[in-house]
C-alpha cells in the first residue's frame, strides 16, 4: 500500500502544482479584466451596462481579453507611433513623485528580464555560503554598480542566490569572481536542481562535470 500511494504522489504532485501555478496566473488576469470592466459598467448607463455584465459572467472571457490587449500592446509598442507614445508615458509617469521610483525600478527590472540581450539570470555559479566551508548555486546577474566598483574593486559580480524549493525569494549579492566558479550546466537545469533540493540532477553531461577548484586572488 505504501508503494502505490508514492507512486500516485509521483503522478500527482507534478500535475497539480502544474495546475495550480497556470490557474493562480489565469486568477490574476482575469482580476486585472474585472477591475476594467467594473470601472466601465460603473460609468456606463444602466441598460448597456446590464449587457456588459451578462458579457462579464461568460467563463473565461476575462482572460481571453486580456492576453489580446497584451498582445496589441506589444504590437502597438514595437511600431515607431507606439515608440513615440511610450516616451511621452514614461516623462508623464516620472514627473509624479514616489511613483516615478517604483515605475522606474519595476521597468527596469522587467526590462532586463525579458530582454534576449540583457544579463539576468546569464550563467549558474558556484559560491561560498554560508560559510567558507560550503557552496550553494547562484545565477549571475549583472556587474556591480560603479558606486559599488569605485568602493571594492574590480572584479565582483552581482548574484542571486535563490531559496529552496521556491526560488522566487533569495538574496541579492555581491562576490568576488575569483571565489566563484562557473558551472557548465544551463540556467533551467540549475533552477531544477535547487527547486528539488539537489535530488533532480542536471540532464546535460555538461552539467555533470567536475567543478574546478577556485582561484583565489
Amino acid at each position: 500500500m505504501k508503494k502505490y500511494f508514492i507512486a500516485g504522489i509521483l503522478v500527482w504532485a507534478p500535475l497539480s502544482i502544474t495546475i495550480w501555478v497556470i490557474a493562480s496566473g489565469l486568477g490574476v488576469l482575469d482580476g486585472v479584466f474585472g477591475s476594467v470592466m467594473h470601472a466601465i459598467i460603473v460609468v456606463l448607463p444602466h441598460d448597456a451596462a446590464i449587457d456588459v455584465q451578462h458579457f462579464r459572467e461568460l467563463p473565461g472571457v476575462g482572460i481571453l481579453i486580456v492576453i489580446a490587449v497584451i498582445m496589441f500592446t506589444g504590437l502597438l509598442a514595437i511600431s515607431f507611433a507606439g515608440q513615440w507614445w511610450l516616451k511621452i508615458w514614461d516623462k508623464l509617469v516620472n514627473r509624479i513623485p514616489i511613483v516615478r521610483s517604483i515605475y522606474s525600478s519595476v521597468q527596469q527590472v522587467s526590462s532586463t528580464l525579458f530582454s534576449g540581450s540583457g544579463q539576468a539570470f546569464s550563467k549558474a555559479l558556484l559560491i561560498r555560503y554560508p560559510h567558507a566551508d560550503s557552496w550553494a548555486i547562484a545565477f549571475q546577474t549583472g556587474t556591480p554598480a560603479r558606486e559599488v566598483t569605485a568602493k571594492l574593486g574590480e572584479g565582483y559580480v552581482n548574484v542571486f542566490l535563490p531559496t529552496t524549493p521556491n526560488p522566487t525569494s533569495g538574496f541579492f549579492m555581491i562576490v568576488p569572481r575569483a571565489q566563484t566558479i562557473e558551472l557548465d550546466m544551463s540556467v533551467e537545469e540549475a533552477l531544477k536542481h535547487i527547486v528539488s533540493m539537489g535530488s533532480v540532477p542536471p540532464n546535460s553531461l555538461s552539467g555533470l562535470a567536475a567543478p574546478q577548484p577556485p582561484h583565489h586572488v
